[in-house]
Order: structure tokens, then C-alpha cells, then sequence
């Protein structure tokens, strides 16, 4: 006979909501706000190195990309099955859970590093026939994707710490990576303190070593400190249904992460049909974005493990009360982003644009893109409710709505008219579209299941 063995209830089930959300999420979002921060020195010091080293390492973005949507959406999914297993008391599978992930993130290494030995050239050579930005580009990415464990393994362990309610201990393995990073982007890519002038390939080795202090960090605060979860490999087979139960909300996670990249293709090709400063603006836009965007996702992903712990517990009450604090606060964070692209637009884009003419255009597209904030809040939150619930299926339907259903052909159909700022408005339409599918599947959802549930 199997004896199930019990572990205790955690604050994810007894700690009020708004005190837990805040807890969980308060630290996602400052360590997302550092990697913000991080984006964009590391552009602001490769940029120092000519123009197209900065081309080099845009063009490698789609790989970097991907390598963050297979280490996101398995961490997802991972974060999610893990929290319900929680939930349920039940600690063998709880373990069996982590175990799995972990495997996972050495099977992601290995992809990426067979693509960056055999395929990185060829990768930079689909792109662009400029011999420097070609040798740049390989260096840059051959290191990124060899050396990734870091990255791969640092997301699953700590997936398994917020998992378990120690997002601090998350934070600082993710703030320790970022402020490596930084430091030594500034030794490496110039030679400064006595470090060798790398350039490009200094930036590669920054970000590799970044990511694997951060792994170091997460690892042992998960075996010193994570009492609700055993990390042992004796024994241990991968379990296909385990990985399947995590696939199940992660491979949806990992094609929402890639559909970024599509979209920020589709729009350069567009905003190239009328100049390469729109295209510039759109750069510059994004990054800006993620410091209004960040604090969002570090919002929707510290109520990820709570909203899954209670729906394993049965406890679609504290679910529903988490989903309406969230969706608060991210309203809150996204109209003072509004306020800032509204009040300031110059202010924020004068470190990037010098020319009047470009500056013109980006506070235009400042202006008008930001207008949609407020409908996309909704989205991020309801696909994040939709992710804890095992529902990812959802959460790539929204996205695709968003960004290939409606923003790219909307901002095909504007081009049209000859007017660059028309384009911009492509994208607070496409929130507006994203935001009404959403409460559309989420009223369907609420109603099969979270009143189905009888609260324990």
C-alpha cells in the first residue's frame, strides 16, 4: 500500500491574500526591474564599441529570445504543476516535480549548445553578408549558447524557490547575476581595470558569467534553506508523465515567448518601408517598455504559485480575491506608465534619439502606443490565471490575438495610408481586442471550474 506522505500547509494557503501577493511579487519586481536595467546598459556599452557591434547583438536577440521562452515556459510549468502538488500535501510527487524540471533544464542546454556549435554562422549569415557584423554576431552568440547552463538551470532553481513562498532568496540569486553582469560589461567589452579589451565577446562572457553566479546562488539557497523540497538524483528516472503534465501549461509559455519575436520582425519590416529611424524608434520604444512591463510580470508571476497552490487546496475563494488584487495593481503600474509616456516622452527617449526628426517620432509613438496599457494589464493577468490552472493552451490563444491576429495585420493595414504614426496605433488596438478575448475565456473558465470547486 502507498502512503501518501503530508507536508505541512504553507503560507500560500493560510497568509492573507494581499499580504501574500505582496510578499511573492514585491521582490519578482524589483529583480525584474534590475534586469530592465541591465538591457539596457549592456546595449548603452556595446554601442560604445561601433554601430554594428550593437547590429551584431540585435540580430542575435531571436536566439536569446528562444533561449528564454525553453527556460520561462518550463519554469512555468514546472512553477505551476509544483505549487498544485503542494497544494495537495503530497511531497513524493512534489519532489518527482522538481527533479523533472531540472532534468529538462539540461535537455534545453543541450539543444542550445548543439545550435551554437554547428549553427550560429549560418544563423548570422541568413541575415546580413557584412563580413564584421558576421564575425561579431557568431563570437557573441557561439558563447551565449555553449556556456548556457547557467541561464537554463538558474531558472529552474529558482522556480523551485518561489514555488515554495522564498522569492527573496529568488531575488538575490537573480540581483547577484544582474549586477555581475553589469560590472563586468564594463571590464570586458573595454578593458577597463586592468581586464583584457574583448569587445563583443566580452559582452557574451559577462552574460554567461552573470547567469552562472546566479545559478550558484539559487542552487544553495534551494538545499540550505528549501525545506518543502528534496533535490536528490539517486534513484531519479525522468517520468514522461510528469513531463508531460509540465509541458502541458510550459510549451504554450515557450510559443507565447517566441511570438515576440515574430511580431518584432513583422513591425521592422513594415516600419522599414518608411524609414530606418521608425524601425530605430521601435528599438528604443521596447526597451523602454520593460521598465512599465517588468514590474507586471514580476506581479503576474508571484501570483502564479499562489492562485495554483489554492486551486490544488480547493480554495477558489482566496483564487478569485488573488485575481482581483493583481489585476488592481497592475492598473496602477500601467497608468502611471501612461502617465510617463503622456507627461515625458522626450525626457525618457533623449539617452537614445539626438535627431529632431526621429525624436518627433517617438514621441508620437510614445504617446500612442501607451494608450492601450491599461486593456493590456488585463490580458497579462487573466493569461497568468489561465497559466496557474494549467490552462497555457489559453494563454498562447491570447497572445497570438495580440500580437499576430491583430497588431501585425492592423499595423500592415495602416501603413497603407503613408502615415508612419498610423502604424503605432496598431498596437492599443490590438489590446483593446486582446483585452475582450480574454474576459471572454475567462468568464468560460470561472465558470467550469472555479465555481465548480467546493471550498475546503
Amino acid at each position: 500500500m502507498n502512503e501518501e506522505v503530508k507536508i505541512p500547509e504553507n503560507i500560500m494557503g493560510t497568509m492573507s491574500e494581499n499580504k501574500l501577493l505582496l510578499k511573492i511579487a514585491l521582490p519578482l519586481i524589483f529583480s525584474m526591474l534590475v534586469q530592465a536595467l541591465y538591457n539596457v546598459v549592456d546595449s548603452f556599452f556595446v554601442s560604445r564599441i561601433s554601430e554594428n557591434a550593437l547590429t551584431a547583438v540585435s540580430l542575435a536577440f531571436p536566439v536569446q529570445n528562444l533561449m528564454i521562452g525553453f527556460g520561462v515556459g518550463t519554469g512555468i510549468g514546472m512553477n505551476a504543476l509544483l505549487s498544485r502538488r503542494l497544494g495537495q500535501k503530497n511531497k513524493p510527487a512534489v519532489d518527482a516535480v522538481a527533479m523533472n524540471g531540472i532534468f529538462l533544464a539540461l535537455m534545453n542546454t543541450l539543444i542550445f549548445m548543439i545550435f551554437g556549435i554547428f549553427f550560429a554562422r549560418a544563423y548570422f549569415r541568413t541575415q546580413t553578408d557584412i563580413a564584421e557584423i558576421v564575425e561579431m554576431g557568431t563570437a557573441y552568440l557561439s558563447i551565449c549558447t555553449i556556456i548556457c547552463f547557467g541561464i537554463f538551470f538558474d531558472l529552474a532553481f529558482s522556480r523551485l524557490l518561489q514555488s515554495t513562498g522564498l522569492t527573496k532568496h529568488a531575488m538575490i540569486g537573480q540581483i547577484v547575476g544582474a549586477l555581475a553582469n553589469i560590472a563586468l560589461d564594463y571590464c570586458l567589452i573595454l578593458g577597463n581595470f586592468g581586464f583584457p579589451k574583448l569587445g563583443v565577446a566580452g559582452a557574451a562572457y559577462a552574460t554567461v558569467i552573470g547567469q552562472i553566479l546566479a545559478m550558484i546562488v539559487d542552487l544553495t539557497f534551494n538545499l540550505k534553506r528549501n525545506k518543502e523540497i528534496s533535490l536528490k538524483l539517486k534513484g531519479f528516472r525522468p517520468s514522461l508523465k510528469v513531463i508531460g503534465e509540465i509541458y502541458s501549461v510550459g510549451i504554450p509559455a515557450i510559443l507565447t515567448t517566441t511570438l515576440f519575436s515574430v511580431f518584432a520582425y513583422g513591425m521592422n519590416r513594415i516600419l522599414l518601408g518608411f524609414s530606418t529611424a521608425a524601425t530605430a524608434v521601435m528599438g528604443v520604444y521596447i526597451k523602454l517598455q520593460s521598465f512599465i512591463f517588468m514590474p507586471v510580470f514580476g506581479l503576474t508571476s508571484g501570483m502564479i504559485p499562489i492562485v495554483a497552490y489554492n486551486f490544488g487546496a480547493k480554495k477558489p475563494d482566496r483564487i478569485k480575491k488573488t485575481t482581483r488584487l493583481a489585476l488592481t495593481y497592475a492598473t496602477g503600474i500601467m497608468a502611471c506608465g501612461i502617465l510617463i509616456f503622456q507627461l515625458a516622452p522626450r525626457t525618457v527617449l533623449s539617452p537614445f534619439i539626438d535627431n529632431p526628426e526621429t525624436m518627433e517620432m517617438g514621441v508620437a509613438a510614445l504617446k500612442i502606443i501607451s494608450l492601450g496599457y491599461i486593456f493590456a494589464s488585463v490580458m497579462f493577468v487573466i493569461g497568468s490565471v489561465f497559466q496557474a490552472l494549467g490552462h497555457g493552451v489559453h494563454t498562447l490563444i491570447l497572445q497570438s490575438v495580440r500580437q499576430l491576429v491583430g497588431a501585425l495585420p492592423l499595423a500592415y493595414l495602416f501603413s497603407l495610408t503613408g502615415t508612419v504614426n498610423m502604424v503605432w496605433w496598431a498596437l492599443p488596438c490590438a489590446e483593446l481586442l486582446t483585452a475582450i478575448a480574454s474576459f471572454a475565456l475567462y468568464i468560460r473558465v470561472r465558470k467550469r471550474e472555479l465555481f465548480a470547486v467546493k471550498e475546503c
